[in-house]
């Protein structure tokens, strides 16, 4: 298979349709084998019923119900996890991604292993784009890796490169960070973004600056930390 599509969904029914529905459009005129993974990731508004009915007419559409809500770390790693498309791209469920960039991701994957989505015009309040970008700040100068907007989820990655890295509790958020420690050659391409129409963010300030602080210096940790080798001769 050639594309899997991974969204972890949370209390997202009334976005589910225009989403699924966009996606079918997009990925169908791709013309290539591909998945769709939807992972409920505990949802108590009807999400899961919404996404069975859409079952019933996509049989091409994977849905994986977890027990109780974990979190978006655990959701997304369940699907990256089952997913088999030698390419695999992610997104959000809340609309704010937009499917129509996904074949801009995917031409220009072939010589780069993620390609990362940037939102050039954010469609947020001020402050969650100013928390945001001193967040990406403080990360890039900490880490070193150089990647603009980590908190966008519109991303696609080659499969052999996600299958190197485990992830833990908040990690998604330095997902293209662990992966460069691994090797992987990242792009950033220009996405866009749209208001939220529907739901509530489960994110807020405190998980996205103060939590995820205390998560980038894990990271921090582990590149100090990672074995490094390279063997001169072997006899």
């Amino acid at each position: 298979m050639e594309y899997s599509v991974v969204i972890p969904v949370y209390n997202e029914q009334k976005n589910l349709s225009p989403l699924l529905e966009s996606l079918l459009r997009v990925m169908g005129a791709i013309k290539k084998e591909y998945e769709i993974i939807c992972v409920d990731d505990g949802s108590s508004d009807g999400s899961f019923e919404e996404l069975v009915e859409w079952k019933k007419k996509c049989p091409f559409l994977r849905i994986i119900r977890l027990e109780r809500n974990y979190g978006q770390s655990t959701a997304l790693a369940c699907g990256l996890s089952r997913a088999r498309g030698n390419i695999i791209i992610t997104l959000d469920s809340d609309l704010q991604n937009n499917p129509e960039d996904i074949p801009g991701l995917l031409n220009k994957i072939g010589p780069w292993d993620v390609v990362c989505g940037v939102r050039t015009r954010r469609s947020d309040s001020w402050l969650r784009i100013i928390s945001s970008r001193i967040a990406n700040s403080v990360r890039s100068r900490i880490t070193g890796d150089r990647i603009t907007d980590i908190g966008c989820s519109l991303k696609a990655y080659k499969r052999k490169f996600l299958k190197k890295i485990i992830l833990f509790k908040g990690m998604h958020r330095f997902l293209p960070t662990l992966l460069k420690m691994e090797g992987a050659k990242i792009l950033e391409v220009e996405v866009s973004h749209f208001p939220r129409k529907h739901g509530q963010t489960s994110y807020g300030i405190w998980n996205r600056m103060f939590k995820s602080f205390i998560d980038l210096l894990a990271v921090k940790w582990m590149q100090k930390r990672r074995i490094e080798y390279r063997i001169k001769e072997e006899i």
